[in-house]
């Protein structure tokens, strides 16, 4: 993967400052009776809310995931006239990559205030019959040279974390203590689906569904939806919060085929990652706390490592060392506390709510009790194909 220098473009440091003014979920865990659009309306009306302002000063939409013309559709149902969309739709590293480029465009002046939001009833739909659950994205293009062969999306993360184990020794034991560590931050968080402690022992014991994966080292399946309000440094004097700015972006994309991915052990964290430090003048020895896509338990893991908090084949030593760790996935991630599909605007908003002080569950405070300056939220989409981090701070 190149280095960030090759990849450097400009970045909202450069125009006016952005900032996060309102974030909000809508109801998650299991909502039978509301349509995705509901989802998303629910949000978009409690992050303006939490933000103090106007419904008039938004006027860019970003969206993907529902409709046939994503994100007109949820414009024209949130009665909004957007002079700027986005529908970039790259899997869970959507809603980072979809940050980037709103904050650029306001900081660039092509956007005042964008609106970013996500409703879906993954879980109702399958309860209802309304749609399967899906073993892939699909037999065309690329795929069609993987998908005879029964390679399923969650095979290819096996497949990953395997190599992982057999290049560095990663054990089983560590994998499942990214999910007992999930499980144990949902506990104190009233709005995580799943809530009931974890042992290892519980996660090694559970059914196989691709191995190493047992079904406790996949995510959840839910319903819910969430919204992040962004707008231009000039609005925040009269947002109803302190703001969290967007110190620092990046986004990259790595391969389609798994033939084309070099290394399995190294993500495009490692690029979007470094980028995204690059830009907001910060290292990773900065950041206080980080919320980091994970589907499976391997992702955490491997993340950590390639946006630079442990070295390469460091991750399973690193997250079970309690002392020395981050804190990581404060809300309980998409293994206990949420994940209705494409879950990277959750990262953001947790992000948030824990750099204003107004986590639901576990708050990170420093050993002085003063809040948090620095988070970094990282997607992760397809099967590490894709990848975008997002720096915030409170200064």
């Amino acid at each position: 993967m190149p280095s960030s220098s090759s990849l450097d473009r400009h970045h909202p440091r450069h125009g006016r400052r952005v900032a996060a003014v309102g974030v909000a979920l809508a109801d998650c865990g299991r909502v039978d009776e509301a349509t995705p659009y509901a989802l998303h309306a629910q949000a978009a009306r409690r992050a303006l809310a939490d933000s103090g302002l106007d419904r008039s000063v938004i006027d860019g939409l970003a969206s993907a995931g529902l409709g046939t013309l994503a994100p007109v559709e949820v414009a024209e149902y949130l009665g909004l006239r957007p002079r700027w969309t986005d529908s970039t739709s790259v899997g869970g590293a959507t809603w980072e990559v979809m940050a980037a480029h709103a904050a650029d465009a306001i900081a660039a002046g092509h956007a005042d205030a964008v609106l970013l939001v996500y409703g879906s009833t993954a879980r109702a739909d399958v309860r209802a019959r309304r749609r399967t659950g899906n073993l892939s994205f699909g037999a065309r293009g690329p795929l069609q040279y993987e998908v005879p062969y029964g390679h399923s999306l969650i095979a290819k993360y096996a497949m990953a974390a395997r190599r992982h184990m057999h290049e560095y020794g990663t054990t089983l034991d560590q994998l499942a203590e990214v999910a007992v560590q999930a499980r144990a931050n949902a506990a104190l968080n009233p709005e995580a689906m799943y809530r009931d402690p974890l042992t290892v022992d519980d996660v090694l014991g559970g059914p196989m569904i691709a191995d190493p994966f047992t079904k406790l080292h996949c995510c959840v399946r839910s319903d819910g939806g969430c919204a992040v309000l962004l707008a231009a440094e000039e609005y925040v004097p009269d947002t109803a919060k302190a703001p969290v700015w967007i110190l620092g972006t990046g986004e990259y994309a790595s391969h389609a085929a798994m033939s084309q991915w070099e290394d399995f052990t190294r993500s495009p964290a490692a690029v979007s990652g470094e980028l995204a430090f690059k830009r907001a003048g910060v290292t990773p020895a900065d950041i206080e706390l980080a919320e980091i896509y994970d589907a499976f338990t391997y992702m955490t893991l491997v993340t950590l490592e390639d946006l630079g908090f442990c070295a390469k084949g460091e991750g399973g030593p690193y997250f079970t060392d309690k002392d020395r760790r981050l804190p990581v996935n404060t809300d309980g991630g998409g293994l206990s506390a949420c994940h209705p599909g494409m879950r990277g605007l959750f990262l953001l908003v947790e992000a948030v709510r824990q750099l204003r002080g107004e986590a639901p569950g576990l708050q990170v405070r420093r050993p002085d009790g003063s809040l948090p300056e620095l988070a970094v939220a990282s997607g992760t989409g397809g099967w590490f194909c894709s990848s975008g981090t997002v720096v915030l701070g409170r200064g």
